[in-house]
Formats: C-alpha cells, sequence, structure tokens
C-alpha cells in the first residue's frame, strides 16, 4: 500500500468456497414488482404493483415442484390473499384479473393461469413500469411452456 492509502492490484487470487454446510444465497423472485411497490407513492401505484406481486407469488409457487404445495394448502393460500386484496384499494380493472388468477392458484392449472397473467400485465400496465412489466410477461410465457 502506498502512503495515500490507495491499495494497488494484487495478482494473487484466492477462490471463494463456501463451506459443505453453507447454503446457496436465495433467489428473490420477482424483485422489481417488489421494488416498484416499495418506491410508488402511497396509492393506487403501490397497491397495483403489490397486488401483482401477490398474484404472481401466488401463481409462481403453486406451479413450482420443488415447494410441493397439496391442493389444501393452495387453497388456504388463494383465501388468505384474496382476504387482503379485498382490503386494499385497487382500481376495478385490475381487481378482476387479480383475483381471477388467486382462484386460479388453488388449481394450479398452468393453462389457465398463462392468460390470466397476460391479463392482468395488460389490465395493469398504466401502472408498471418495463421492468415489472416483463416479470408478469415472462410469467405467463413459463406458465405457458407447463400447459404444453
Amino acid at each position: 500500500m502506498s502512503g495515500t492509502g490507495v491499495r494497488r492490484g494484487s495478482d494473487c487470487r484466492v477462490p471463494v468456497t463456501l463451506p459443505p454446510y453453507a447454503l446457496s444465497a436465495p433467489v428473490f423472485r420477482f424483485r422489481h414488482l417488489a421494488a416498484l411497490a416499495g418506491r410508488a407513492p402511497i396509492g393506487g401505484a403501490r397497491e397495483v404493483a403489490l397486488a401483482c406481486f401477490v398474484a404472481a407469488r401466488l401463481v409462481s409457487d403453486c406451479c413450482d415442484p420443488t415447494l410441493g404445495l397439496d391442493e389444501e394448502s393452495r387453497a388456504a393460500r388463494c383465501a388468505g390473499a384474496k382476504a387482503w386484496l379485498g382490503t386494499i384499494a385497487i382500481p376495478s380493472p385490475v381487481r378482476t384479473p387479480v383475483a381471477k388468477l388467486a382462484d386460479a392458484s388453488a388449481q394450479a392449472n398452468a393453462a389457465v393461469m398463462a392468460p390470466l397473467v397476460g391479463s392482468l400485465a395488460r389490465a395493469a400496465e398504466s401502472f408498471l413500469d418495463a421492468a415489472a412489466r416483463s416479470e408478469l410477461d415472462m410469467l405467463a410465457e413459463r406458465l405457458g411452456r407447463f400447459s404444453s
């Protein structure tokens, strides 16, 4: 290190290895929807982003084989989400697709959910930024591949 406090580059690099008991870093799904909800002003845009985030998580989780949610768990999650969604002020053009998507998540039928995610993305388009909208589009595309 020089007298200025600036560190010079080193040719010696140590590979980073995780201990055998370490967990892999978690992946946060729908981070753009969550970020949009976090930075949007209180009111319509925030509540729409939160509703889209909840609906996307419901749908994504019910089709995730690693979670292995049974029908009872999916129905309980659907009921809880619908109860919460009923308490927030979502514009009616967005409320209907969100409610339909929450209902469809209880059945875990990707063929039914894919077009519903697309209709939610179109209904919420004016409230979402490009990154959040692309997360919904990618979810609809992934569900379309499940149903094929």
